[in-house]
């Protein structure tokens, strides 16, 4: 891994054959099915040109984000492959989404009609979006949807696609799950016949493509289990594939310093030492993303867990260690130390979040290094 040009003490690594093990993974597993590799909001925080790469090479066939932006940075890199913006892109900037050929997503006949008034003989290529239960953006009957395929019709735009969200395919509880299944089935039984002959259909997340791959028409997007991880408690324990982290966070203790009793550490004088204590200091903060209900998590040196304590900084945390140990020594805040394991799930159920979250909100300020390029 290069690291020139950095100078921090806290990195990422980014470990792309395992990207690239997942990728293979999930197409074995869905056999003859394409691959979205889903790289929005910088590849969930991993680094999108280089997850893209990585993902292309183990055969996923589109690359799928949220904003035109995303997709603009990609297509510098990526001349020739197909790119979806699965959100909402004001029609303003149809034209220049044709020009570089990405495709959008639509659902609004007003939109098709702003943006066909801008095209000016320009063609787009666009996925339909299928409200059928998540209740974010979609066409929701229809009658809607024979509103929107004929305004297409009069315009240079061309329908390429079509697709929907699934709100509860990782969950145990799978009624939801079939019932958005049954609604999509019979709003495409309508309107199939109006919709070009040549029609991509995905409708599978990483939970649906993994629990259920027969349902997935013609391809997934694969999200979240991309970079490793599991999109719930109950998918990780079912395991329909074996998926491999890719992401993990180090740093060095920069300081260790011995205090006694009763000596308080950091903001607000939180924590208080019961004893005489080994405290270290790590270069890492709420700046960072490190946020400060991290306070009590726990963190891995020489293979020991060490809790965090007192209050973290916006640059800096500290931890309670059980002995002295040099500066520089590794910290491991997720990921691998000498065979113990902390993991981004770990860090999500201390956060009471979901792990998606975590890789996010780790900023740019902590730079990515990438092994197995």
């Amino acid at each position: 891994m290069d690291k020139a040009g950095y100078h921090r003490d806290t990195w990422v690594e980014v470990d792309l054959d395992a990207v690239r093990h997942n990728v293979i993974e999930m197409k074995k597993h869905i056999k003859d099915k394409e691959v979205f590799a889903v790289v929005k909001a910088n590849a969930y925080g991993h680094g999108e040109l280089e997850v893209a790469q990585a993902a292309l090479e183990a055969g996923a066939t589109t690359l799928a984000v949220a904003v035109l932006d995303e997709a603009l940075r990609l297509r510098e890199h990526f001349k020739d492959v197909p790119i979806l913006v699965m959100g909402w892109t004001s029609p303003e900037y149809a034209k220049l989404a044709a020009e570089h050929d990405i495709v959008l997503t639509v659902f609004q006949t007003e939109w098709i009609e702003q943006a066909a008034r801008l095209l000016k003989g320009q063609t787009l290529s666009v996925h339909l979006k299928v409200d059928t239960g998540m209740g974010r953006i979609g066409i929701r009957s229809v009658e809607e949807a024979y509103d929107v395929i004929e305004a297409c019709e009069q315009t240079h735009v061309n329908i390429t696609g079509v697709f929907t969200h699934f709100a509860t395919a990782d969950e145990p509880d799978l009624k939801y799950y079939y019932q958005q299944m049954g609604a999509f089935k019979q709003w495409l039984k309508q309107v199939r016949s109006y919709l070009p002959d040549s029609l991509t259909i995905h409708i599978g997340n990483s939970a649906a493509s993994m629990r259920f791959p027969d349902d997935m028409f013609d391809g997934v997007r694969f999200g979240i289990s991309l970079y490793g991880l599991y999109p719930s408690e109950h998918v990780k324990e079912v395991e329909p594939i074996h998926l491999k982290p890719a992401f993990s966070l180090y740093s060095k203790l920069i300081h260790v310093k011995k205090i006694h009793k009763g000596d308080a550490i950091s903001y607000g004088a939180t924590y208080r030492a019961s004893q005489d204590e080994w405290i270290g200091t790590i270069p890492i903060g709420y700046g960072d993303g490190w946020i400060r209900k991290l306070q009590n998590f726990q963190v891995l040196i020489d293979g020991k867990r060490y809790p965090i304590v007192g209050r973290i900084c916006m640059d800096q945390c500290m931890v309670k260690l059980d002995q002295p140990y040099n500066v520089g020594e590794i910290v491991t805040l997720i990921g691998e130390n000498q065979g113990s394991l902390v993991t981004m799930d770990d860090a999500a159920k201390h956060l009471e979040t979901i792990n998606y979250e975590i890789p996010c909100i780790l900023g740019e300020r902590i730079p990515r290094f990438y092994k197995n390029r």
